[in-house]
């Protein structure tokens, strides 16, 4: 089996993959010369390694490799090793080859794709800075298992229901199960691009309220308030943390209102003097 076999392919200087105008060197390789396989064929092949032959499970797997390499560019620019994805990517077309039924109204393709993704997925989750705890993580495997069963019975993609049934635990531990194992976005993936500015993850997330001038505000605020006398500060903050009125304020703290009132406005001078 391409790379999988015990006499490996040696690569001459690295075992990385090099996009390079839409062609892939691999290990030296051009794996744009690599076989494609027609349809009838396809179905073919299918019969035979169903049937035991490994000879044709062998050429099943060294025509299909160019879905595994349409697939590992989707995870380009994550810093993880090509060549390491690809040969991940090899085993979950091989559990595609194994479990596909040819008797489904289904391309290959259709149903080889989602297999490659989730085990790459799954490899860069155990391989994930990012630690969940032990039972997420136990559940999350079992709803990937239950997910891949489903998915060969139906040949199509099984709904959160449907794995919380075959689990049976609740549709709740199902969706936080995947959502804690889900592969991490950078703040800075691009999501639209039309010719301009290019918008990312960034600008549809950001706070708008909380920027650097409302922090360099709100710094600049705490030390204005800090150079006040400590029963300036209080009234300040009776009167505007609390919104109690010059008339509560000044029974709180012994004064009349005319005093409350005016280091009410010295304060506030004050604070706009150091701003």
């Amino acid at each position: 089996m391409f790379l999988l076999r015990t006499e490996r392919i040696e690569a001459s200087t690295t075992r990385e993959m090099v996009f390079i105008l839409g062609k892939v060197e691999l290990c030296g390789v051009n794996t744009s010369k690599l076989p494609v396989l027609a349809a009838e064929e396809m179905e073919t092949l299918f019969r035979q390694a169903k049937d035991g032959d490994e000879a044709a499970r062998e050429r099943l797997v060294e025509g299909n490799l160019r879905l595994v390499l349409s697939v590992i560019q989707r995870f380009a620019g994550r810093g993880e090793n090509a060549d390491d994805l690809f040969q991940v990517g090899c085993v979950g077309l091989i559990k595609a080859i194994d479990n596909f039924d040819v008797a489904q109204n289904v391309r290959f393709s259709t149903y080889g794709v989602p297999m490659i993704i989730g085990e790459i997925r799954r490899y860069l989750r155990d391989n994930s800075a990012i630690r969940v705890s032990r039972s997420t993580r136990d559940t999350a495997y079992r709803v990937l298992q239950a997910r891949e069963k489903l998915q060969r019975e139906q040949q199509r993609e099984p709904s959160v229901d449907q794995i919380a049934r075959e689990l049976d635990i609740p549709r709740e531990e199902v969706v936080l199960a995947m959502d804690a194992v889900v592969d991490p976005v950078s703040l800075f993936e691009p999501i639209y691009s039309d010719g301009g500015d290019t918008v990312t993850v960034m600008d549809q997330v950001r706070d708008t309220k909380n920027t650097d001038e409302d922090w360099l505000e709100r710094i600049a605020l705490k030390e204005a308030m800090a150079r006040l006398s400590p029963r300036e500060r209080r009234i300040l903050t009776l009167r505007f943390s609390d919104g109690k009125t010059q008339m509560e304020v000044s029974d709180e703290i012994g004064i009349s209102q005319a005093q409350v009132s005016r280091l009410e406005k010295n304060a506030i001078k004050a604070i706009k003097k150091q701003i």
